[in-house]
């Protein structure tokens, strides 16, 4: 497998990131292929360094000794056998499954007892825009069964008392421009699946265009007042309390991480 780059990591929600940080391992690769991805350097392009399951063993170690509060796993569904390996007699901290969600129950099955909180992305409900911008007209199905395979194994979401979390599934979801009804249908799915305290919502406002989007003129360009405004009504409306929700004044290239090798 490849990583691009192991190190803490502050920009993740406040549950966590916390004060400490979090042991973020940026795997290279991604089973989707999103016009607008902001890592593209990795997930397209290969930057990275090839890495045994032992090495990744190590990498682990060393990101527990460092003082932060999780492992995170960013994009490491493709490489999910050598990292279930990876993680026998595990880390004494939360590990952290950072996806896209686009992946299959099975593989999630392989993580059972390995991952303790659940970080997946819920992109579309919208199966043609799914397919415009990420090539995978199944996108919503998909990610659908394994958000809830992940809900399955951890059940309701567990903070301790400095607000950090312990275990649980966070769904994040990204507004993207002219995709108000993309972004209200994902909310009615998770309004409709959920109850009050079992899962967290980040809706993130963060959209900056990134990438070759001539094309794709309709999302070359950050979301804007009445966009945000008509998601963030509908999400007053369906009672989603518990989460987060990102200003929108969000929309930065700060979070993108330098894809370095560090700690590799």
């Amino acid at each position: 497998m490849r990583i691009a780059r192991a190190g803490r990591h502050d920009w993740e929600e406040p549950c966590i990131s916390g004060v400490r940080g979090s042991g973020a391992i940026f795997f290279s690769g991604c089973p989707l292929g999103c016009v607008f991805c902001q890592n593209r350097e990795i997930s397209r392009m290969g930057a990275g360094k090839a890495v045994s399951a032992g090495r990744l063993r190590e990498i682990i170690a060393e990101l527990e000794q460092s003082g932060v509060h999780n492992i995170n796993l960013v994009t490491a569904g493709h490489f999910a056998p050598m990292v279930s390996e990876a993680l026998e007699d595990g880390p004494r901290i939360p590990v952290v499954w950072n996806s896209s969600a686009y992946e299959s129950v099975e593989t999630l099955k392989t993580l059972e007892g390995k991952v303790q909180i659940y970080l997946p992305d819920l992109k579309y409900s919208d199966s043609s825009l799914a397919e415009r911008y990420s090539g995978a007209p199944d996108y919503f199905q998909t990610a659908a069964a394994a958000i809830l395979e992940m809900y399955r194994q951890r059940g309701p979401y567990v903070l301790d008392g400095d607000g950090i979390m312990k275990s649980g599934v966070i769904i994040r979801h990204l507004i993207l421009p002219n995709a108000v009804r993309n972004s209200i249908g994902v909310l009615e799915w998770i309004a409709d699946n959920f109850a009050p305290g079992e899962v967290m919502l980040s809706l993130m406002s963060q959209y900056v265009p990134c990438g070759d989007l001539e094309p794709f003129p309709e999302i070359n360009r950050r979301i804007n007042e009445e966009e945000y405004e008509a998601v963030e009504k509908k999400l007053r409306e369906l009672g989603i309390e518990d989460g987060y929700l990102q200003d929108l004044i969000s929309a930065e290239e700060s979070y993108i991480p330098e894809f370095n090798l560090e700690g590799v």
